[in-house]
């Protein structure tokens, strides 16, 4: 196991976040998310810090949230942080996974996408279900020649991963698409989509990104910080975050049905090693 799930480091005016479970393809765990949110508070808190960017180490970006490798910890417990709620630690059904997922899928994103300072995805390899959650909440996406990105979850009967931005990031007709097929679509359909702002050569990726920062990083911090919120604000008022509330009930209404129909399991039958196999054939 990795020690420290998040590295964090300053190069000039930019921080770097980067995910640090290589083994394990980045998967997100509780103890990542914390990680997470410890680092991106240590860099609004740092005044020297104009931009943060969000990397992965190794292969991939991210394979997305953590369902199947010896360091899951969803009975684990930590300090909420996104939301006024109780712990989801030794609940029962629905009251447990409301609880853990309202906390650590989508309120963490809601908060990571209120930071006040423009924030850089940096993405090779994987990008997979809750891996786009992590990426989209950063203000822009700079990707690999070989990233792939995915939201395969429609297979456990569920629509889609918590923080459903779909329509925002993609458009209705491509988010059905990716939903309703489960397909890997590349870096160049993404860019064609919209929902990249950049693609580069995977050995220039580090370079790329952190030149942007930099530019970026010449513009006055408030009036940064302002433009952000003016840009969110306005996806808001286009839906987003209603949109986004009524998607979550129907997450977990699935998550309802799955367990009741298969004796207590809120994912329809589907672990690690399935999706995975179904990926490849798809």
């Amino acid at each position: 196991m990795t020690e420290e799930p998040v590295r964090y480091q300053r190069i000039g005016p930019v921080a770097v976040v980067t995910m640090n479970r290589p083994e394990y393809r980045n998967a997100q765990n509780s103890a990542m998310t914390y990680a997470l949110d410890a680092a991106f508070t240590r860099a609004v808190d740092d005044d020297e810090v104009k931009v943060i960017v969000l990397a992965g180490e190794g292969k991939h970006f991210s394979a997305g949230h953590d369902i199947g490798t010896p360091g899951r910890d969803v009975d684990a417990h930590f300090e909420n942080k996104a939301v006024l709620w109780w712990d989801h630690v030794g609940k029962p059904g629905g009251d447990q996974r409301y609880a853990r997922e309202a906390e650590v899928y989508l309120g963490m994103c809601r908060r990571w996408r209120e930071i006040p300072k423009p924030t850089i995805a940096s993405v090779q390899g994987a990008c997979i279900a809750g891996a786009l959650m992590l990426a989209w909440v950063c203000d822009m996406i700079v990707a690999s020649e070989d990233a792939f990105f995915a939201d395969p979850v429609v297979r456990m009967g569920i629509p889609g991963v918590e923080y459903f931005a779909h329509p925002w990031m993609l458009g209705p007709r491509a988010a059905k698409e990716v939903l309703f097929t489960g397909e890997r679509f590349s870096a160049a359909q993404a860019k064609e989509w919209g929902m990249l702002n950049r693609i580069v050569a995977r050995d220039d990726l580090e370079t790329e990104t952190l030149a942007l920062a930099g530019k970026i990083a010449e513009m006055p911090s408030f009036g940064l910080a302002l433009t952000k919120k003016a840009v969110n604000q306005a996806e808001d008022l286009m839906g987003m975050r209603p949109g986004m509330d009524s998607a979550f009930g129907l997450h977990h209404f699935a998550h309802a049905h799955n367990a009741e129909v298969s004796g207590g399991d809120s994912l329809g039958g589907q672990d690690a090693k399935s999706m995975a196999a179904a990926a490849r054939k798809a």
